[in-house]
């Protein structure tokens, strides 16, 4: 058994998903997303971009996950450490600490 495929196929199949989920929910998943509701205005917000945006990130860590999945299921079981690192970089550059400040792109003008 590969642990390295398996950790990565896991995850990747979780996010592919939550994609899959954002992408029917359309703009009523955006109370989904987290700080979402901590908002003092929530209709100020475009929230088919905050999905639409959300549903991209999914995605994203999916193709990064299923190509290290098929890297290490071929060539070695070690290629999921650089790719949960990959996916760690991808992931932590999206996390805000403030919501106001994370959500200020989505303001409708």
């Amino acid at each position: 058994m590969n642990i390295g495929f398996v950790a990565c196929i896991v995850l990747a199949i979780l996010f592919l998903l939550m994609g899959i989920i954002f992408s029917l929910l359309k703009e009523k998943g955006a109370k989904y997303v987290s700080g979402f509701s901590t908002l003092n205005h929530p209709e100020k917000y475009d929230k088919a971009s905050i999905s639409l945006d959300m549903r991209n990130q999914f995605f994203t860590y999916a193709l990064i996950l299923f190509l290290g999945a098929i890297l290490s299921y071929f060539i070695s079981a070690i290629i999921a450490i650089p790719t949960y690192i990959i996916w760690g970089v991808v992931f932590f550059k999206s996390v805000h600490l403030d919501a106001e400040k994370a959500f200020e792109k989505y303001l409708i003008k």
